[in-house]
């Protein structure tokens, strides 16, 4: 019973390390070359950088951001090369000989994908999201200076207080001024103030967070059927309602950590916007794509674990093709639910859904 125990003891570890071992590898290998590819591409940009704002600021963060974007295709390419390599020298069939079972000889695989998975995922929710923010100011600095575009919204409706509705016809955040605002006040749903504004400008520097300065501005308060109208042609305003409450610039979602981004959707869903549907998927999709390394590792153990004539050629390509499909089928749902045609918590668990039957089949179909 001691020797079994270290035998499997063992074996355990060997797969372990090779799993891992060909994962950090092709990995590294990978974001080496995309670093080269990288700076080739933007080398006329990156030489009105410093050293150290190139390799602090940008590929410090730009290598575990593509390391993650990566994870799910090396993990499924990892498992299926190692484990061809263990079919082909017959190493599968002196395992399962000796009395192991497959499902005994799955324990190591799922632990490194659990461990694959975690790591992943705190990457994802709370390491890349603080990096892509310096990362994101770099490629705006150097990259983007030329395009001069600048943030602009219009018919936006966003709840400022319970009872408070703001409406803003547009906003340019090149000024950060609005087009004719509208603030009304509710008690007990029964509407007791309308304010509109020409112009409304949000000046943090003159007069503070949360400060509007407003012109042409007609104030009616309603007494029951008597209303009372008041107008000036300039006022200082608090109103608790900032750019960044309404205003999405393109990527935000990527630079917020999971629990960043569970607020702000849950603040905006309770004020009534409606610009949350791209924060939804990047929140989901950290843990289904996370959970994929699971999915993915079944699958490409059962189907390398047989051993066949053609070596592991034809296992390559099976895996690369289920590979390239679960990412295609990952992008397609993700653009679904953005156009609105999908829930986002079911676009970017689907393809795990879709993937889940094919990896039931394959491990019955696996050698025992």
């Amino acid at each position: 019973m001691k020797k079994d125990f270290k035998l499997i003891y063992k074996l355990d570890w060997y797969i372990i390390k090779k799993f891992l071992g060909t994962y950090f590898f092709s990995i590294i290998l990978i974001l080496a070359i995309c670093v080269i590819f990288d700076y080739n591409e933007h080398i006329d940009k990156l030489i009105a950088a410093s050293a150290k704002e190139i390799i602090l600021d940008y590929y410090l963060n730009f290598i575990p951001y593509f390391a993650s974007l990566f994870s799910a295709l090396f993990v499924f390419i990892s498992v299926i090369f190692f484990t061809s390599k263990l079919a082909d020298k017959s190493e599968i069939i002196a395992m399962l000989s000796t009395g192991v079972s497959f499902n005994r000889l799955l324990r190591p695989y799922i632990f490194c994908a659990a461990f694959i998975a975690v790591l992943n995922y705190m990457l994802a929710a709370y390491v890349i999201p603080v990096g892509g923010r310096t990362r994101v100011a770099f490629t705006n600095h150097y990259f983007e200076k030329d395009k001069g575009q600048s943030n602009y919204m219009s018919n936006i409706q966003v709840e400022v207080e319970p009872g408070v509705i703001a409406y803003i016809g547009s906003y340019s955040d090149y000024n950060r001024s609005v087009s004719n605002f509208c603030l009304d006040k509710f008690e007990n749903k029964t509407l007791v103030s309308h304010l509109t504004a020409r112009t409304a400008k949000y000046d943090t520097v003159a007069l503070g967070r949360f400060h509007w300065e407003l012109k042409n501005v007609n104030i009616r308060t309603l007494h029951g059927n008597i209303e009372e109208l008041v107008k000036k042609s300039v006022i200082d305003s608090l109103i608790m309602l900032e750019p960044s409450d309404f205003l999405v610039s393109k990527g935000q979602e990527e630079t917020m950590t999971s629990p960043e981004l569970h607020k702000y959707i849950k603040r905006q869903k309770e004020r009534g916007v409606g610009n949350v549907t791209a924060f939804q998927v990047e929140y989901n999709k950290r843990i289904a794509v996370s959970f994929a390394s699971f999915i993915l590792t079944l699958i490409g153990a059962s189907l390398s674990s047989r051993k066949r004539k053609g070596g592991m050629g034809l296992h390559l390509a099976i895996g690369l093709a289920l590979s390239f499909t679960y990412i295609m089928f990952q992008e397609v749902t993700s653009s679904f639910a953005i156009s609105g045609a999908m829930s986002p918590a079911l676009a970017e668990w689907l393809p795990n859904i879709i993937f889940v039957p094919i990896a039931i089949y394959l491990y019955f179909k696996a050698p025992r």
